[in-house]
């Protein structure tokens, strides 16, 4: 059977998550992994969802082991507007979709505003999820650096009127702008404020991805670029997967009503609705007051677990590395110096019982061969020390063969 025959153009040009695909070579017990974008196990409120489980199931059993509508159940949604209000948003339970995790709401976003050929804006580096989800789609990247404060946005405007003397204009441009994933930068409101004005005057969408913006361990909140839009130009993800538990597969849109039924539309032919159990339980999660205290947890957790990390990159990475200290979020973003790719010296990594995602998978241009990704939030404080000891003695010997 010819099978390359019978295969859509569209998966022809799906790739794997390459970070699904490393992850698999991190499962052996004796790996110290940096590479997913793993919570902690020790953080998951379990005391309190057996709680809220079995409360759920005496009072509204029936409705929550039943199938739920495609934008999710109207408690939950109408809490997330309200949370949502909280940071500045304008929005009602009517504009909230409930999706199967983030990366259900990138792939729906993609089915309703992409066709092949169309171009999107990204920046550079940028999340490598966000990326597999659009290139399903069989779209042209074009992407925009970052620097301390995010997408260079001065950069952008020349992209911009660059692609409109060729004829193209771009669909949307996709943005995670607080604790950037992998960069661990932050978006001021600023630029902020200019981006939404740049996607009003070239009438674009901005798509606003924000899964660790409550991970704050230093500094003020910033308010989401959603909260500065009043043309409807943007639409906000968010997920409970960092603040609660991945394992509900629970994430959320916020949108103009119209782009809300179109996305419940694609959303229909995914999977009917999200789990309904999981949404139940959520919503009681945050009406009983835990959630909140729960983040708080977290980041007493994860901020000595960052501080650990810097440390250890100090003392154990060449003098001339660089790497700034995330703010909040999960990750610690690295460049090395010289010519190592990080790429290439992943499998030395993991000889050495170490794991960390290479900066190229993150990058739309090729770039990124001298950075890497690395996780804090997972190990233990002694863990992260000796997992960057044992990358250090790698990068070392990488530099000394490259001389």
């Amino acid at each position: 059977m010819n099978l390359e025959r019978l295969f859509s153009r569209r998966t022809k040009v799906m790739r794997p998550s390459e970070i699904r695909e490393l992850l698999k070579l991190t499962q052996q017990p004796d790996i110290i992994s940096f590479a997913g974008g793993l919570p902690n196990p020790d953080a998951f409120p379990i005391d309190e969802i057996q709680d809220i489980t079995r409360r759920v199931l005496e009072e509204k059993g029936k409705l929550a082991l039943q199938y739920g509508p495609t934008e999710g159940i109207r408690s939950l949604r109408e809490t997330l507007a309200n949370r949502c209000r909280k940071d500045g948003m304008d929005a009602s339970s009517d504009n909230v979709l409930i999706t199967t995790g983030s990366q259900q709401g990138l792939d729906v976003i993609g089915r309703i505003f992409l066709d092949p050929g169309d171009t999107i804006i990204v920046e550079l580096p940028t999340y490598l999820g966000a990326i597999n989800a659009f290139r399903a789609y069989e779209v042209n990247f074009e992407g925009i650096p970052l620097d301390k404060d995010g997408m260079r946005i001065d950069l952008l405007e020349d992209k911009i009127e660059d692609l409109k003397k060729k004829g193209i204009t771009p669909k949307f441009i996709y943005v995670v702008p607080t604790f950037q994933n992998p960069a661990g930068v932050v978006m001021p409101e600023s630029r902020r404020r200019k981006l939404v004005d740049i996607a009003n005057e070239h009438d674009l969408l901005i798509i606003e991805d924000d899964p660790y913006g409550k991970l704050i361990y230093e500094g003020d909140f910033v308010r989401p670029i959603k909260s500065f839009d009043d043309e409807g130009r943007v639409i906000y993800l968010s997920t409970f997967s960092k603040i609660l538990s991945p394992g509900f597969r629970l994430a959320w849109i916020v949108a103009d009503e119209e782009i809300i039924r179109k996305l419940s539309i694609g959303k229909q032919a995914l999977d009917l609705c999200s789990n309904t159990f999981a949404q139940y339980i959520a919503n009681e999660f945050i009406e009983s007051g835990y959630l909140d205290l729960h983040i708080m947890r977290i980041i007493e957790m994860y901020r000595p677990k960052r501080d650990r990390m810097m440390e250890s990159i100090k003392k154990y990475f060449p003098e001339d590395t660089i790497c700034h200290k995330p703010r909040g979020g999960m990750f610690a973003w690295v460049t090395l110096p010289g010519d190592i790719d990080t790429e290439e010296m992943f499998l030395d990594a993991i000889k050495e019982k170490v794991a960390y995602i290479h900066g190229k998978a993150f990058h739309v241009d090729g770039g990124g061969a001298s950075s890497m990704r690395l996780n804090f939030s997972y190990s233990s404080e002694e863990l992260i020390e000796e997992g960057i000891k044992r990358l250090g003695k790698v990068i070392e010997r990488k530099l000394k063969e490259a001389k």
